[in-house]
C-alpha cells in the first residue's frame, strides 16, 4: 500500500499544524518584534550565547574538522569563551562593536564569530573573494574595530593604513587571542532583537549592502531548521501507520560536509549555527574548490551531508576520478544557489545512491536570514520545479507591483515576513526603507509563485525577467531547457535590446566535454520544447565556465559586459 499524492500534501499539512499548534513541539506565538506583530517560536533560546552554552554538553563529540585539526564541542566552549575574553580586555570590543573577519574556512573564522557574539558585539563577515577596493569598501562602511584575517587576504590590503588592530591567523591569532584560558563565557546583557551578524549581498548589480541580522533571526533560523528533520520524521511515521514501508536505518549524528564559504549563508547558517545546534561533525574545506579533496573528504570522514552550491555537484560528478571514490555515505543532498533542474536532480541522485530519494532543495537570501521555503524527498518528485512549502512562523506572498497579495498560480514578487526577516542594511535607510515596508515584509526582488498547496515556485530575478513582444520569459525556464540537451553542460540567459520587440533572448552555452554543439540543432531541440517566443535568437559559444560569485550563482552582467568580475575565487 502507498499514499497517493493528494495524501501526501495533506499529510505534511496535518504535521505541520500539528507541530506549530498549541501544545506542540514548535508552537507558534505572535510577538511584537521591531514594531510589527510577528509570529515566533513560543519556547526558543534568547541569545546565541545561549545556544552557545548549551552546545558544550556535547563533550568529546566532535564539532569541527579542518584539514588535520579536529576541535570537540567541549574544547570550541573552551576556546569561544578564551577568545571573547580577549576580545573584550585586549581589544576593548564592548557590545554593538563590530569585529570583521577576511578568512578562508579556517576553525578560527568559527570560533571568532561565536566569541563576537557572546559579548553582544557585531561579527561582520567580510567576502574573501573580494579585491582590496572591495575589502575596503566593505571595511569603511562597517568601521570595525578589530580585524581578523588569515595571511592570503590580509596582505590585499596590507599596504593600506588601518586605524584598528588586525589579528593574522596562523600568526599572531594565538597567541593575542587563545591566551589565558577560560571556561565561562562573558555575562553581557543580551536582546533578542540586538544585532549579531553583518553579512553582505551578493552585489551583483551596484555595490553590495550590509545585511544586519539579529540574535532572534539566527535562533529563529536554527529552529526552523530542527523544524525541517522533525517534519520529515513525523511524515514518515504517519506515511508508516498508513501502510507506507521504508527501509530500516540506524540513527547516528550524521556528518556534514560544508564547502560554501563562511561568509555566504549556506556556511555559516546551516554548516555552524544549525550544527552546533543538533551537534553535528562538521567537515570544512579551506582553499580553492578541489573535486577530488572533496571525494577523498566524502569517503574518509563518511560524510552524510553535502549541500552543494551552483556548479559543485556536476564538476564532482565530472571529475575523471569520480567512480574511483566510495560516496555511498551520502544519504542526504541538497542543492542551493541557483534552481535546480529535474534533470540535474535525478542525476545526483543516480550517482549518489545512498541519498535516492533523500534530495532537499530550498530558497531562501540573505535579508531572509537564510530561512525562506525547502523541498524534500517525495515532494521533491511530486514538485521537481519547486522550491517547497514556507518554513514555520514565515508568512510568505506573491504581491503585485502596488503590494496588493496575488492569488495563487499568479506570478509576482515573493514577499516574506517572519522573525527571519534582516533587521536592516547597515547605514543605508534608503535602501532599508525600499526594501522593507513598515509592517516588516520584505520585498525580495525575485518573481514567483504559490500553488494551491502552498509549494513555491521560483521563476527569475525580477531584473533579469525578459520582456519580447509583451510576453515575459523567466530565463530559468529557458536555461533548464538548455541544459537538458545532451551537448550542453551549462547555459545562461539574458535579455539584449531590439528595436522591434523590446527584447530578444540571448543564450550563453558552455558545451559538455568531448562534443561540439549545433545552433541548429540546439534551437530545434528548444523549438520541440518551448514556446516559440522563448527561443533564443541570439548564440554565444563559450569554452570557459560561467563565470560565478561564491554563492553559485552566474554573473549575468560579466556575462554581458555590463561589469568586470573582480571577484579572487579561493
Amino acid at each position: 500500500m502507498s499514499v497517493s499524492n493528494a495524501e501526501l500534501v495533506e499529510i505534511v499539512k496535518q504535521v505541520e499544524a500539528d507541530m506549530i499548534g498549541p501544545g506542540g513541539a514548535f508552537e507558534l506565538t505572535t510577538e511584537n518584534v521591531l514594531g510589527a506583530e510577528i509570529k515566533v517560536f513560543k519556547n526558543r533560546e534568547k541569545s546565541l550565547r545561549d545556544v552557545l552554552a548549551n552546545s558544550a554538553n556535547n563533550g568529546d563529540n566532535t564539532y569541527i574538522v579542518c584539514e588535520n585539526r579536529r576541535i570537540s564541542y567541549a574544547d570550541h566552549a573552551i576556546y569561544v569563551a578564551t577568545i571573547a575574553h580577549n576580545l573584550q580586555t585586549r581589544f576593548n570590543i564592548q557590545k554593538g562593536d563590530r569585529v570583521a573577519i577576511l578568512a578562508d574556512n579556517y576553525p578560527e573564522w568559527i570560533m571568532t564569530f561565536w566569541a563576537t557574539v557572546s559579548i553582544g558585539a557585531i561579527a561582520v563577515g567580510l567576502n574573501g573573494w573580494w579585491t582590496r577596493n572591495e575589502i575596503l569598501y566593505g571595511i569603511e562602511l562597517t568601521e570595525p574595530k578589530l580585524l581578523i584575517a588569515d595571511r592570503k587576504r590580509y596582505d590585499r590590503i596590507v599596504e593600506d593604513e588601518l586605524n584598528f588592530p588586525c589579528v593574522v591567523i596562523g600568526e599572531t591569532y594565538d597567541e593575542e587571542l587563545l591566551c589565558d584560558p577560560r571556561s565561562d563565557l562573558p555575562t553581557t546583557e543580551l536582546d533578542e532583537d540586538d544585532s549579531a551578524l553583518i553579512l553582505f549581498t551578493s552585489g551583483t548589480t551596484g555595490k553590495p549592502k550590509g545585511a544586519v541580522t539579529t540574535h532572534r533571526a539566527l535562533i529563529n533560523f536554527i529552529a526552523s531548521a530542527f523544524f525541517n528533520g522533525f517534519r520529515m520524521m513525523m511524515v514518515k511515521e504517519e506515511r508508516k501507520a498508513r501502510g507506507d514501508t521504508f527501509p530500516e536505518s540506524e540513527f547516528s549524528l550524521p556528518t556534514g560536509l560544508y564547502t560554501a564559504p563562511l561568509f555566504h549563508l549556506s556556511g555559516l547558517y546551516s554548516g555552524v549555527l544549525a550544527s552546533l545546534g543538533a551537534g553535528l561533525k562538521t567537515v570544512w574545506t579551506p582553499g580553492r574548490f578541489d573535486p577530488e579533496k572533496i571525494l577523498k573528504l566524502i569517503e574518509g570522514e563518511k560524510v552524510n551531508i553535502w549541500a552543494a552550491l551552483g556548479s559543485m555537484a556536476q564538476r564532482l560528478m565530472d571529475h575523471p576520478t569520480f567512480d574511483q571514490y566510495d560516496v555511498t555515505s551520502i544519504n542526504v543532498l541538497g542543492s542551493g544557489g541557483a534552481p535546480t533542474s529535474k534533470e540535474m536532480q535525478e542525476r545526483m541522485q543516480n550517482n549518489f545512491p545512498g541519498a535516492k530519494g533523500k534530495m532537499a532543495v530550498g530558497y531562501g537570501l540573505t535579508e531572509s536570514t537564510g530561512a525562506g521555503t525547502t523541498n524534500w524527498d517525495e515532494f521533491l518528485a511530486l514538485f521537481p520545479n519547486s522550491s517547497g512549502r514556507p518554513f514555520p512562523g514565515l508568512d510568505m506572498e506573491i504581491h503585485d507591483e502596488q503590494g496588493n497579495k496575488l492569488p495563487p498560480n499568479t506570478p509576482g514578487e515573493i514577499c516574506i515576513r517572519g522573525a527571519c526577516v534582516m533587521k536592516e542594511y547597515w547605514n543605508n535607510s534608503e535602501a532599508t526603507a525600499e526594501t522593507i515596508s513598515k509592517d516588516r515584509w520584505l520585498r525580495t526582488g525575485d518573481m514567483g509563485e504559490l500553488n494551491e498547496e502552498g509549494f513555491l515556485f521560483i521563476n527569475t530575478r525580477a531584473r533579469d525577467l525578459i520582456l519580447r513582444n509583451a510576453e515575459n520569459i523567466y530565463p530559468v525556464e529557458v536555461e533548464h531547457c538548455l541544459e537538458r540537451h545532451p551537448s550542453i553542460k551549462e547555459a545562461a540567459v539574458v535579455g539584449v535590446d531590439h528595436a522591434q520587440w523590446g527584447q530578444e533572448v540571448k543564450a550563453y552555452i558552455v558545451p559538455s566535454p568531448g562534443t561540439h554543439p549545433q545552433i541548429e540543432s540546439v534551437e530545434a531541440f528548444c523549438k520541440e520544447n518551448l514556446a516559440a517566443f522563448k527561443v533564443p535568437t541570439l548564440w554565444e559559444i563559450r569554452e570557459q565556465p560561467l563565470p560565478r560569485n561564491a554563492a553559485g550563482k552566474i554573473l549575468k552582467n560579466v556575462l554581458t559586459g555590463e561589469m568586470e568580475s573582480h571577484l579572487v575565487e579561493e
